[in-house]
């Protein structure tokens, strides 16, 4: 089934902003667009746009063969579609349908929900966005995807309207992995910049005199630990020569971090975490080695 122009129909459920960036994306380009959500309102700006608003979760899915889902986890996922897989028997409104789930959780969580599509006669796909609402479908979006490849390759046009694609493999799990391992970069992040900010401030320091130059820290970040590549090379082979930034040099700064942060009367548990990981590679009789020893450490491997 096509649309104007031969585009496909896509259903969208779940409008929070993203769900509505991804719907907004959709009709940009031409598709015929479904739109369900918990909350009707939230669909009023697309519907403006030409946007169908089904009555039901049921006619929602029901409308397209690619349902795109946009909500706060799995179990809201379950929650809507377990009573459409149940007003059938078999579940005739699932079987045949592909569901693209661009929710967050765990890569176990979205092993167990591709069994359950398939228990329903549905095919799944797993994604992560990687990036905020307002970026949805511009330059620089991307999503990771997991799953089943002829189905991922069949309906790629219209997710590449999204986001680029960037394919992983058939394991469901492997697009919720690494849009965790991501996030945990990137939240770290932000804690931490928060953090610091925080420790200026204490000071009577203004945030506008110190974050401009800490945004520019974190965007030195990769001059300064150098080519990815190389690094994931040296983290495999377990290479951690100690003639620049050792573990021991590292762990003194982030203790001083610790004692700046206590004096400040600022929150500690951010940095007290990170001198733990570098007090154990010392613990190790590994301090001499390159700050990279902590690998080893986190993925328990000494």
């Amino acid at each position: 089934m096509s649309g104007e122009g031969g585009l496909s129909p896509g259903t969208v459920v779940g409008l929070g902003p993203m769900g509505r960036a991804m719907a907004a994306s959709l009709l940009r380009s031409g598709h015929p667009v479904t739109v369900w959500n918990r909350t009707e309102g939230r669909a009023d700006d697309l519907i403006v746009r030409g946007a169908t608003l089904a009555p039901t979760a049921t006619a929602a899915v029901a409308a397209s063969e690619l349902t795109i889902l946009s909500l706060t986890d799995y179990q809201a996922m379950y929650d809507i579609l377990d009573p459409v897989a149940e007003s059938s028997r078999p579940s005739a409104v699932l079987a045949g349908k592909v569901l693209v789930n661009l929710s967050s959780d765990t890569p176990d969580a979205s092993r167990d929900a591709a069994g359950w599509a398939a228990r329903h006669g549905a095919s799944f796909v797993t994604g992560g966005v990687m990036v905020p609402a307002p970026a949805v479908g511009g330059p620089g979006a991307h999503v990771f995807y997991s799953g089943p490849r002829a189905v991922f390759d069949i309906h790629e046009p219209t997710l590449r309207l999204i986001g680029e694609p960037r394919y992983l493999g058939e394991d469901p799990g492997l697009a919720q992995l690494f849009y965790q391992a991501h996030l945990d970069v990137f939240l770290t992040a932000l804690s931490s910049l928060l953090h610091a900010t925080a420790l200026v401030t204490a000071a009577g320091v203004p945030a506008a005199d110190f974050l401009p130059g800490a945004l520019n820290t974190l965007t030195d970040i990769p001059t300064m630990i150098g080519d990815g590549w190389d690094l994931a090379r040296r983290l495999e082979a377990g290479e951690h020569p100690g003639d620049l930034s050792t573990a021991r040099m590292m762990g003194a700064t982030a203790n001083h971090i610790v004692w700046t942060s206590e004096k400040a009367g600022i929150d500690t548990q951010l940095p007290k975490a990170v001198k733990a990981h570098y007090d154990q590679a010392v613990t190790a009789g590994r301090g001499t080695e390159n700050w990279t020893v902590l690998y080893e450490m986190l993925k328990g491997c000494d």
